[in-house]
This record gives structure tokens, sequence and C-alpha cells, in this order.
């Protein structure tokens, strides 16, 4: 699923997570809005972990003489983390890697057959699907690495919604109206 014209681009199935792709929003007040997803790979996903490595790799080549001197930093700070790790406490993540997704304009978002998806209550934090991401180096402030872009998503599957916000169906469910309950009121 690699971009022949770029290595660094590529498209990776992954669960959605943190999934800010209708309204951009800022990390801390006073910086650029951005809209943003966290991408869920499970670790027995290897062809897909190698093809993010690849691209990694890609984009240290193309930083090596345009961001870093000629020379790639043995340490550099890259936008791929095991959640084992980074986010221990979060089951989402649990035996999964994943990254984390930026861009200054709205990417693309469709459905699985390719049509634009307008409703925000169809693709939320939880849902499956695909995210075509642009590996790219930087220098910025004394920071090295390799950050990753965020250019389309795609949903293909509802997913159990991480957000934590129940359905107004699981909410309301059980909730009986009648002149007793409006008394209540």
């Amino acid at each position: 699923m690699a971009n022949e014209k770029n290595p660094c681009t590529i498209t990776v199935p992954c669960r959605f997570s943190y999934l800010t792709i209708w309204e951009p929003k800022a990390m801390e007040e006073g910086q650029q809005k951005k809209y943003s997803a966290s991408l869920i790979i499970p670790k027995t996903d290897k062809k897909t972990i190698k093809m993010i490595e690849a691209a990694i790799d890609a984009a240290k080549i193309a930083g090596k003489d345009s961001k870093f001197g000629g020379k790639v930093p043995s340490t550099l700070k890259i936008s791929f983390y095991d959640g084992d790790e980074a986010r221990e406490e979060d089951e989402a993540y649990e035996k999964s890697m994943y990254l984390s997704a930026r861009a200054s304009t709205r990417p693309g978002i469709v459905d699985s057959s390719r049509s634009p998806i307008t409703d925000q209550d169809e693709f939320q934090s939880g849902d499956y699907g695909f995210a075509n991401i642009t590996f790219y180096p930087y220098n910025s402030g004394g920071s090295k690495g390799i950050a990753v872009g965020l250019n389309h998503v795609m949903k293909t599957k509802t997913g159990e919604r991480l957000s934590g916000r129940v359905s107004v169906d699981d909410a309301f469910g059980d909730v009986e109206v009648n002149d007793e309950a409006a008394d209540l009121l």
C-alpha cells in the first residue's frame, strides 16, 4: 500500500483513538490548532509494522542532508510508540503499537466506498479503518526527529467508543417515562 512516488507516504490499517478530524484543536493554549489522530496497530500485525519502519527509515534518509546536517542522529524522536509502555493504563493500547499523526489542514474523511463522511457521529474514536500518513524529518528548536502527517482517514468498521461517552440508547434505554416520572420534575 506504499505510495510509489514517496516511500515516506503509506496507508495503514488501524483503530482510531483521540480522533480530532472534524475541528482542529491546539495541544496547549497559544499553539497552532491541528487535526490529529492516534493510530493503534496490533503488535501481531507484523506486515504493517514493517511498512511503518520502512517509511520511518525513508524519512531518516530524506532528512539526512536537509535536516540532520549530513548524518542521521542516533537519538531521534520518532512518533511510533509501544502502547504497553507509553499507555500502560489504557487497555485500548494493550499489545499494540501506535502513531500520533497531525495535520494543519483537514484530512479527507471517507467510508469504505470512498464516499465522504460528513456526520461527525458516524466516525469517532474507537472505529476501525485506514489512515494515509506521511513520515517526515524535522529539526526545530534543537529537537530532531521523524513526525507523522495525517493525510486522509477511511472508516471501515464501527468499534466500541473510546470517548467514555455512552449512546443515547444506553443512557436512557431503561428509563420508563410515565405520569409518575413526570411528577418528579
